[in-house]
């Protein structure tokens, strides 16, 4: 078994609070079924939408959160499984597609 990272991008989140519920309920099941399956390692957490990259030799610090025309980040976790392909299919409950979102799947390097 190796280790993933699922790094949650975009999505929409709801203005009405009943549905925005209902859809914690349906991110609170999925972990909980990857839980209790012994794929989830850490639930991880939602990050804030702001942020500051930095980069170059130069350390150049930019404002915002970058995207690479992927999405916002809005959280992580990470998961056991056999390998890509399967942490490929156990990506594909989460309840982020339901809101136009998506879950980028990186194996998590062995040093």
């Amino acid at each position: 078994m190796s280790e993933f990272l699922f790094v949650y991008r975009g999505g929409r989140r709801s203005e009405d609070p009943a549905e925005g519920q209902r859809v914690m309920q349906r991110w609170t099941d999925w972990m909980k079924n990857l839980s209790e399956k012994g794929h989830l390692k850490d639930m991880g957490s939602p990050v804030e939408p702001e942020g500051r990259v930095v980069r170059g030799t130069s350390k150049t610090v930019s404002n915002g959160a970058f995207t690479d025309g992927l999405g916002t980040i809005g959280g992580y976790s990470v998961v056991e499984a056999r390998d890509l392909g399967h942490a490929v299919e156990l990506s594909k409950g989460c309840p982020i597609f339901e809101v136009d979102g998506l879950v980028e799947v990186r194996p998590i390097m062995s040093m």
